[in-house]
């Protein structure tokens, strides 16, 4: 017997698949495999980060669940604040142009720490990286949930890597669909590629 719940945004779940408006997504990640890894990670930042002063900035608006389960396993005293990136059109360029937006933490001497939900090609993580080492902090390091290796095309070293994934489309755990699917507690992978 399949448990099906229906809401008012067109999500229908069923265990292990689930449909959000006109996609189904299956079952990639169980939420328990997600906290042990989140707890590893933890393990290690809280190994790597004694004797500093860290500032964790998560990235809105996807890395809200990792950031808040990794965050409530890190010992000591931290600070910990959100950013979200903002595109903008070139006028003549034509190229996107990122900014922070609600970062106010002082960043001079701190060793700072960046929580992304999903890294793909690496222009993001390239852009807010670009953007804090212009608060001079003492080092940065990038912590993620999830890297699509093959479509990585950034030179840049992610430090703390909790699944390598295919270049495929996943929501849940902070990921969505058409604005559905952050608060799903596992990580469903779409079944027909066509977005």
């Amino acid at each position: 017997m399949q448990l099906f719940v229906s809401c008012a945004c067109h999500m229908q779940v069923s265990m292990p698949n689930i449909t959000i408006d006109d996609k189904v997504f299956s079952l990639y990640l169980p939420a328990e495999k997600i906290q042990h890894r989140v707890e590893t990670m933890a393990n290690m930042l809280n190994a790597d980060l004694k004797g500093h002063d860290p500032v964790f900035i998560g990235v809105l608006n996807g890395a809200f669940m990792f950031a808040a389960d990794l965050l409530k396993r890190i010992h000591g005293h931290v600070q910990v604040s959100f950013v979200k990136v903002a595109s903008y059109r070139g006028t003549s360029s034509g190229l996107d142009v990122k900014r922070l937006i609600g970062l106010n933490e002082v960043l001079k001497g701190k060793t700072v720490v960046i929580l992304e939900d999903i890294i793909d090609t690496g222009k993001t993580i390239e852009d807010i990286l670009y953007q804090i080492k212009g608060f001079r902090p003492v080092e940065i390091r990038t912590a993620t949930l999830l890297l699509k290796k093959d479509a990585y095309k950034s030179g840049i070293h992610i430090d703390y890597i909790g699944f390598e994934i295919p270049d495929r489309f996943v929501i849940g755990y902070g990921l969505d669909y058409n604005g559905y699917g952050r608060n799903l507690r596992n990580v469903y992978v779409l079944e027909d590629l066509k977005v």
